[in-house]
């Protein structure tokens, strides 16, 4: 018997499965690469027409507006295009990776530096705003009533623009002070002629002063009197003027006679006194304004009540009720003078005393308790 060979009908079965199962993945494969092509190129038909389009976009930098025609689609893209630069500090109304369309309106607001000085500091803001105030707002610096702002609030910002706030401080201060009182002097006719009498005693006033100061930064700019108040009245004090006329004691140097004429010794110069004068007040005075209210080129200037001309070491002015004029006189301390003038406030026992110099007039004063000789009409002399 021969042998018959088996057909492995197993082996076919498995080659045609794994074709077709090849072939099911080869489609889908190509399928799939099919559909992403597909999408791919649809996407780039969209992106090159958006991209070719032409878009009107307006452009407002700073205010001032512009319409510009572009393709760019992106934001940024316009701005170089453009040559529009955008700072880190400026404001852009959108985003500058933001694509754009026809009909978009971009502002654009450029921050400019501005120097603000305050409190001891010193700050650069970079800053959009277009006044001083706005500036000092975004520093969070507060601004006072009485402070003051340089330049002021309202003034519009420039770039590098230096702003300065001063610190204003106002302080009330109060101090007494004293108010001396004034002496006041009445004529009393029933005192004697150069005697005073207090009648009334003076008291000081107090007097309490508000200052307001104002500080500029903590240094003082100015003060000011904003009020007085009188804590305590000033009472002058009055006093009684003599005006009582007394006659002028007259002392006879010897006692070995009471009249007539008695003869003195002075410095060697041997006199015949009339009559002495004691306890005799001295004053001064001059030919100028000062003393008698006429100048240099007044007709009477320096022309005595005797008709003489004033001359320093010679001429007194007298009362012609104690004193005549004419007559000589020895002056203890001073010398021989002659009495050739006269005045209203020359009376009694009171003698003034000519000097060419109006300074040493007035800075003589009033000096008591001379003697002085009565002489004569004639001067003594050494021999």
């Amino acid at each position: 018997m021969g042998v018959i060979p088996q057909v492995d009908t197993h082996g076919k079965r498995s080659s045609s499965m794994s074709f077709a199962l090849r072939w099911k993945h080869e489609n889908v494969r190509l399928i799939t690469l099919s559909i992403i092509i597909s999408i791919a190129m649809t996407f780039m038909l969209l992106v090159l027409l958006y991209g070719t389009a032409e878009r009107s976009v307006s452009v407002v930098v700073n205010g001032q507006e512009s319409v510009v025609k572009t393709k760019q689609w992106v934001l940024q893209r316009l701005l170089d295009e453009q040559a529009i630069t955008v700072g880190p500090h400026d404001k852009v109304s959108i985003p500058l990776n933001a694509a754009i369309k026809d009909g978009d309106r971009v502002v654009i607001d450029t921050a400019n530096p501005v120097t603000v000085t305050a409190d001891g500091k010193t700050w650069t803001v970079y800053t959009t705003e277009d006044t001083v105030q706005a500036a000092i707002e975004e520093l969070n610096i507060p601004v006072r009533s009485y402070d003051k702002v340089y330049p002021a609030l309202t003034a519009e910002l420039t770039p590098n623009m230096a702003v300065k706030v001063v610190r204003v401080e106002h302080k009330v201060t109060s101090s007494q002070h004293t108010v001396p009182f004034t002496i006041v002097k009445q004529d009393d006719p029933t005192l004697e002629q150069g005697k005073e009498k207090t009648i009334k005693n003076g008291t000081n006033g107090v007097v309490v002063k508000q200052f307001e100061s104002v500080y500029e930064d903590g240094k003082l700019v100015s003060t000011a009197l904003v009020e007085k108040t009188v804590e305590k009245p000033t009472v002058n004090q009055v006093v009684a003027v003599g005006t009582k006329k007394i006659e002028p004691k007259v002392t006879a140097l010897s006692a070995k006679a009471s009249s007539g004429p008695q003869t003195v010794s002075l410095k060697g110069i041997s006199f015949k006194a009339k009559k002495v004068l004691k306890n005799v007040t001295l004053t001064a005075y001059s030919a100028g304004v000062k003393s008698t209210g006429k100048s240099a080129s007044h007709p009477q200037y320096g022309i005595t009540a005797s008709g003489a001309k004033v001359k320093e070491g010679r001429t007194i002015a007298v009362d012609p009720n104690v004193i005549p004029i004419g007559w000589w006189v020895y002056i203890e301390g001073i010398g021989f003078r002659r009495a050739e003038d006269k005045g209203s406030a020359v009376k009694g026992n009171k003698i003034d005393v000519y000097y060419d110099s109006e300074d040493y007039a007035e800075d003589f004063g009033t000096k008591k308790g001379y003697t002085v000789y009565v002489i004569g009409p004639n001067k003594p002399s050494s021999s």
